[in-house]
C-alpha cells in the first residue's frame, strides 16, 4: 500500500486528486451540457416544429422521445464492452464525442430526416463516452485509494453543473434566435469537452490510463481492415438504421403499425426483458441459497429504481410540456429552462444529505436501501402530488403559478438523492462474482426501461388537438389527473416496500 501512495504521488497532482481528474470534470461538464441543453428543447421542438402538422404531434412525440431515450441508455452497454475488449477509453470517448458534436450540429438543420439522423449519431456517440468516461475516473485511483469517492463526488458535481446551465443558456437561445442555435450551442459545448479532454492527453496527466487493453486486438484485421478503424465505420454505418428504428412513429400515428400502438424500440426492449428474466432464473436455480436471496434484492432494487427513473425522466416531457402550457412562467425562466430545476437542486442539496447519513451512521441510526428506497419513491409521489394539487389555483386562462413546479423539483431531488447514490454501489454488493459485469449492465439498462415508463405516460397525456399552440384550460386537466394518478402509483409502491423492508433486510444480510 505504501508503494502504490508512493507511486501515485509522483503522478502529476491537483488540490489532492489525480490532475487527470480535472480533465475529466470538465470533458464530462461540457459533454452533459450538450447532452441536457439539447433534451431541454428536444420535446418541444418535436411538438413546434417536427410534428406541427399532425393533431397527435404529442403522441408521436411521445414514442419517438421513448424510443430515443431507451436506446441513448441501452447503447452504453455496448460501448462499454467494445471499449474494455477493443478500443479502450481514449478511443471510445474520441469516438463517442465526435459522434454527438455531429449529432448537435446536425440537428441545428431543420429537416425531418436530418432530424433523425442526427438522434441516431447522439445515441451511438452516448454509447461510447458515457460508460467511459466515468470508468475513466475510476481508473486514475490505484485499489484501496482512499480518495477515490471524493475524487466522484467532484466528478459528478460536474455532470450537475453541465445539467443545471445548458438548460438555462440553449432555452435562452431557442427562444431568442430559434431551436437551432439552442441545439447548435449543445455542439460547441461536446466540442468544448472533447478539447479538454485532448488537452489532457497531450499533457500526458492521464499517464498510460485508458489505452486498448491489447494492441494485438486493436490492431487485427477483419476483412481486411483493422478493428480500430472498423469500429468507426460500423458505428456510422448504424446511424441510419437507428433513424429508420426511430422515424417509425409514423406508421404508430397514422395507425398503419402491424404492431399497433408499439414502437419497434418497445418491442425490442420487451424481447430483451423476457431474456434477462429466463437467464436470471437460470442463474437463481443454481445459486446457494444466501446468493439467491441477495440477487433477488438486486433485481428488487434495479425494479424500483427503475420504477423511479420512470417518473423522474418525465421532467423532458411531460412535465416540459405542462410548463409550456400551463405554468405561468413569464418573467421567470422559460418551459426548456424549467429542466435546470433538478440540477440545481441536486447541487444545493447533495452535501446537506451526505451529511445528515454521515451524522446518522455516527448515532447507529442511518437508514438501510431498502427504507431509502422506499422514502425515495414517497418523495416521488408526493412531488407529483403537489403538481395535480395546482389545479386548485389556476386563473381564468388555465395557468398555474410557478411554485408549485418548483417545489415539485425541489421534492423529487430529495427522492433523487435518497436513491441513485446507494443503488449502483448495492447492485455490486449483492450480485454473485461471476455476474457482476451482467448485473451492471441491467442496472444501466433499467434507465433504458425507465423511458419505455415514460412513452407509456406520455402517450396516456398526449393532447390532441389541430392547435400547434393548444393549452390552458385545454391541456390543465388531462395533466393534472394524470399527475394525481402517477403520485398514486409511486406512493402506493414507496409504502409497500417500507412495509416489506424488515424481510428486504434479512435477504441482503450483512450488506447495508
Amino acid at each position: 500500500m505504501a508503494d502504490s501512495v508512493a507511486i501515485q504521488q509522483d503522478e502529476p497532482q491537483l488540490f489532492g486528486h489525480p490532475k487527470g481528474l480535472f480533465y475529466l470534470f470538465f470533458a464530462e461538464l461540457w459533454e452533459r451540457f450538450s447532452f441536457y441543453g439539447m433534451r431541454a428543447l428536444l420535446t418541444l421542438y418535436m411538438v413546434e416544429e417536427i410534428f406541427k402538422s399532425l393533431s397527435n404531434r404529442d403522441y408521436a412525440t411521445a414514442a419517438v422521445y421513448a424510443s430515443y431515450g431507451s436506446l441513448v441508455y441501452a447503447s452504453t452497454v455496448i460501448g462499454g464492452q467494445i471499449s474494455d475488449k477493443i478500443l479502450g477509453m481514449r478511443s471510445s470517448i474520441f469516438l463517442g464525442g465526435i459522434l454527438m458534436a455531429l449529432g448537435h450540429f446536425v440537428l441545428a438543420v431543420q429537416n425531418d430526416i436530418a432530424f433523425f439522423l442526427a438522434l441516431a449519431l447522439i445515441i451511438v456517440g452516448n454509447g461510447f463516452f458515457k460508460p467511459n468516461i466515468s470508468t475513466f475516473v475510476g481508473a486514475l485511483y490505484k485499489e484501496g485509494d482512499v480518495r477515490k469517492d471524493s475524487g466522484f463526488t467532484i466528478f459528478y458535481m460536474g455532470i450537475n453543473i453541465g445539467g443545471w446551465v445548458a438548460p438555462l443558456l440553449c432555452g435562452w437561445l431557442a427562444v431568442k434566435y430559434g431551436y437551432h442555435y439552442g441545439f447548435g450551442l449543445a455542439g460547441v459545448g461536446m466540442l468544448t469537452g472533447l478539447i479538454f479532454f485532448w488537452s489532457g492527453i497531450k499533457k500526458n496527466v492521464f499517464g498510460d490510463k485508458g489505452l486498448p487493453p491489447n494492441q494485438e486486438i486493436y490492431e487485427k484485421k477483419i476483412i481486411g481492415i483493422p478493428q480500430k478503424k472498423l469500429i468507426p465505420i460500423i458505428s456510422v454505418l448504424c446511424v441510419p438504421v437507428i433513424a429508420y428504428i426511430l422515424a417509425s412513429y409514423k406508421a404508430i400515428a397514422g395507425g398503419e403499425s402491424f404492431l399497433g400502438d408499439e414502437t419497434i424500440v418497445g418491442l425490442i426492449f420487451k424481447l430483451i426483458g423476457v431474456g434477462v428474466v429466463l437467464y436470471l432464473g437460470n442463474i437463481m436455480m443454481k445459486a446457494s441459497l444466501e446468493e439467491r436471496k441477495k440477487l433477488f434484492m438486486a433485481v428488487l432494487i434495479t425494479f424500483f429504481m427503475t420504477m423511479f427513473w420512470g417518473f423522474h425522466e418525465l421532467s423532458g416531457s411531460v412535465i416540459t410540456l405542462f410548463a409550456s402550457r400551463n405554468v405561468s412562467l413569464e418573467g421567470i425562466m422559460t418551459a426548456a429552462q424549467t429542466n435546470s430545476l433538478n440540477s440545481m437542486f441536486i447541487i444545493i442539496l447533495a452535501i446537506p444529505i451526505s451529511l445528515l447519513w454521515a451524522y446518522l451512521t455516527k448515532k447507529n441510526l442511518n437508514p438501510r436501501t431498502p427504507y431509502k428506497f422506499g422514502l425515495g419513491l414517497v418523495l416521488a409521489g408526493i412531488s407529483f402530488y403537489i403538481l395535480s394539487l395546482s389545479k386548485g389555483s389556476a386563473d381564468e386562462n388555465g395557468m398555474v403559478p410557478f411554485a408549485y413546479l418548483f417545489i415539485m423539483y425541489f421534492i423529487i431531488s430529495i427522492g433523487e438523492l435518497f436513491m441513485s447514490p446507494v443503488g449502483l454501489s448495492k447492485i455490486t454488493d449483492l450480485s454473485p462474482k461471476k455476474i457482476v459485469a451482467f448485473m451492471m449492465g441491467i442496472w444501466f439498462l433499467s434507465s433504458a426501461y425507465a423511458f419505455q415508463i415514460v412513452g407509456f405516460i406520455g402517450k396516456q397525456l398526449a393532447i390532441e388537438s389541430t392547435d400547434a399552440h393548444v393549452g390552458g384550460l385545454d391541456t390543465l386537466e388531462v395533466y393534472t389527473d394524470g399527475f394525481a394518478l402517477i403520485a398514486t402509483y409511486a406512493i402506493g409502491a414507496g409504502l409497500v416496500v417500507l412495509v416489506f423492508s424488515p424481510l428486504m433486510k434479512k435477504l441482503m444480510g450483512n450488506i447495508h
